[in-house]
């Protein structure tokens, strides 16, 4: 730069939204994903304590799905590990998820509640996969019909601290499926604060060994497994934020058919 100073810089990006294009997993994503699923494990359990129980597992990740959308993925697969018995009314059914609310998947809310009604008079309990930006349009419009005000930061993005998705949507759902307890959970804090796991170890150490060569070779870059499955440079003109998950993935697909919400 201006004081011309010979300086090497070599970035590895580490979010567990998994949104850095154009790198296919970021330090740091599976373990969340994987740590997302095992506090559902025991949250879930809570839907024996009441009748028409709706539980909704708020997820992080604003712009991107992937956290929620990965983690619903590896909890349902957790499932096949259980042993359920219908006939003392441990029925599989009640530890499914049976909505999955993303950002990049709209859904029309009307449709929802009669799908969901469905399911919690059958089932008795409905569980929610909530990305903490699925939604929001439903909600500002919803809002706007009763006159209520939509407050934006600076940026022009709506405040979603204001607007708290997890507790909206539990309100209307609550109301619209009679529902006799709602539990809302958060497991952002839990799952981005957990010590990286044997998956996510491995790429740290393949990503540091090939960041260190970068640097050793005086090669300015960020460092990270790209859709190629190959740890490579990257140049940071090509890196931005925000990338969107990609909902046409088969296993995607997949999970949305089983649980009913897609055709």
């Amino acid at each position: 730069g201006k004081k011309n100073y010979k300086l090497t810089v070599v970035g590895l990006p580490k979010t567990i939204d998994n949104d850095v294009t154009p790198i296919k997993q970021t330090l740091g994503a599976v373990t969340a994903a994987a740590e997302t699923s095992k506090f559902f494990k025991n949250i879930v359990n809570e839907n024996t304590t009441s009748s028409r129980q709706l539980i909704i597992h708020e997820v992080m990740g604003r712009n991107c799905g992937w956290l929620t959308a990965f983690s619903a993925n590896l909890y349902r697969e957790s499932l096949n590990e259980k042993i359920f018995l219908p006939s003392l009314l441990l029925d599989q059914n009640k530890w499914d998820i049976h909505a999955i609310y993303i950002p990049e998947d709209e859904f029309n809310l009307f449709e929802e509640v009669v799908r969901l009604r469905d399911i919690i008079d059958n089932v008795d309990c409905v569980n929610i996969f909530l990305s903490e930006g699925a939604g929001i349009d439903n909600i500002i419009k919803e809002k706007k019909a009763n006159g209520e005000t939509i407050k934006y930061d600076a940026f022009g993005h709506v405040r979603l601290d204001e607007i708290n998705p997890g507790k909206w949507y539990a309100d209307y759902f609550s109301k619209k499926l009679k529902c006799d307890k709602v539990l809302v959970q958060k497991s952002g804090y839990f799952a981005r604060s957990a010590a990286p796991n044997v998956d996510d170890l491995e790429l740290i150490h393949k990503s540091s060994i090939f960041a260190v060569k970068q640097a050793l070779n005086k090669n300015s870059c960020v460092v990270g497994l790209t859709e190629n499955n190959l740890i490579e440079a990257i140049d940071f003109k090509k890196i931005k934020g925000g990338k969107e998950f990609d909902i046409n993935q088969d296993w995607y697909i997949s999970m949305m058919q089983e649980i009913g919400q897609k055709d």
